[in-house]
């Protein structure tokens, strides 16, 4: 019965196991995976499945699931890679997170907030950005290469364009002679 089991245990083992990445392809249709496995094995030019919509190179050293259909070791597909020297950690229950080794993210947090870390973050949008948002806050400057064009009122912490124009429209200045000129003969619009 011993003999069963360990035999069993053998045939197990051969389907699937730890990898450790020695190097990504990521050239080709399919990445293809460098691997070693146990006992100093490796496995070179393995199929490396991503889930749909989402593909990364991790670095070498990096771990995954190596798969052998049948046991058979010629030709094998490598799942599931992640690598615990860059993971994100202490995120809530709930909390999804996409991540990079130099410290950018993108966290989608409880109460329905999403957080984006990076130095730069650009939006490539052939026809248009839409923030459908009742309000837009930054510390720092914001800066146009065209016109900024405002379908409401434009203000800043001192008043709004629209107090600007008709304080402009309504000033007077003092003549020569002493008495009060009138308006602008051009007022603005």
């Amino acid at each position: 019965m011993q003999n069963i089991f360990s035999r069993l245990q053998r045939n197990l083992a051969r389907l699937w196991l730890r990898a450790v990445i020695q190097r990504l392809n990521n050239t080709t249709a399919c990445q293809q995976a460098d691997i070693s496995m146990i006992a100093g094995e490796t496995k070179a030019s393995m199929e490396y499945l991503e889930p749909y919509g989402f593909t990364s190179t991790a670095h070498a050293g990096a771990e995954g699931i190596a798969l052998f259909l049948a046991g058979d070791r010629s030709h094998g597909i490598v799942i599931n890679v992640a690598d615990r020297r860059y993971r994100l950690k202490g995120l809530k229950e709930g909390e999804v997170a996409i991540y990079t080794d130099e410290g950018d993210s993108i966290v989608l947090k409880r109460g329905r907030l999403i957080e984006a870390t990076t130095d730069t973050f650009i939006i490539h949008a052939k026809n248009k950005i839409v923030l459908d948002t009742q309000q837009v806050e930054t510390p720092g400057k914001i800066t146009a290469a065209q016109s900024i064009v405002s379908q409401a009122e434009v203000q800043d912490k001192t008043g709004s364009l629209s107090t600007m124009r008709a304080q402009y429209n309504g000033h007077t200045h003092k003549g020569d002679s002493g008495g009060m000129t009138g308006t602008p003969n051009q007022g603005m619009k």
